[in-house]
């Protein structure tokens, strides 16, 4: 059995027309697999839609975003809210993606980009629109009015990705009226 196309153009692996993909598997190697698939298949179909967050609660959600992969309408099946949270928590572990708000364990910023890959892209868009040694806010980045790579990149996620940049000098956090700012540097790493 092949991919098939979902309703936003990805392409679902074929794994995902197995009634047993959807449950949660008593035989850890077998689980060990799914989680594997689940993981890849999550944060593929995120990077594909331009998603960041995913919560437990969407599991439950007809029509959501995740709808289209949390979901087998041909086979009847759809992932439980305790299998998600069970997959979310596997990726936590695996540093794929992380508790947001914090000290919480139903909802995720998942990591399609790590955030070295962010800094990187933060750095290169930076440079390429003429923004070095500008001081930039937060939301000038996140909502510039050309979109960008960046567009829409939740800020606790932007926040680690300038981080990264300023530990290697090519980046300084500034306050500015509004809160925070950012001047993208020329340094090197």
């Amino acid at each position: 059995m092949g991919t098939t196309d979902g309703h936003a153009g990805f392409r679902l692996p074929s794994i995902h027309a197995a009634h047993a993909f959807f449950t949660e598997q008593p035989n850890p190697t077998t689980q060990s697999v799914f989680t594997d698939n689940w993981t890849r298949l999550i944060l593929s179909y995120a990077r594909h839609r331009r998603l960041f967050v995913i919560r437990v609660e969407d599991a439950e959600v007809a029509g959501g975003d995740w709808d289209e992969i949390l979901r087998n309408e041909r086979i009847n099946r759809r992932v439980l809210p305790s299998y998600l949270n069970s997959l979310i928590s596997a990726m936590v572990s695996r540093n794929l993606a992380y508790y947001e708000p914090p000290k919480q364990t139903r909802s995720v910023i998942l990591l399609w980009r790590l955030p070295e890959e962010w800094a990187d892209v933060l750095h290169s868009w930076g440079t390429a629109t003429g923004q070095l040694n500008t001081i930039l806010t937060l939301y000038e980045i996140t909502d510039p009015p050309v979109p960008s790579p960046l567009s829409g990149i939740p800020l606790s996620l932007l926040r680690r990705t300038i981080t990264i940049l300023t530990r290697s000098g090519r980046a300084q956090l500034i306050g500015v009226a509004d809160g925070e700012g950012v001047r993208l540097l020329t340094g090197g790493k």
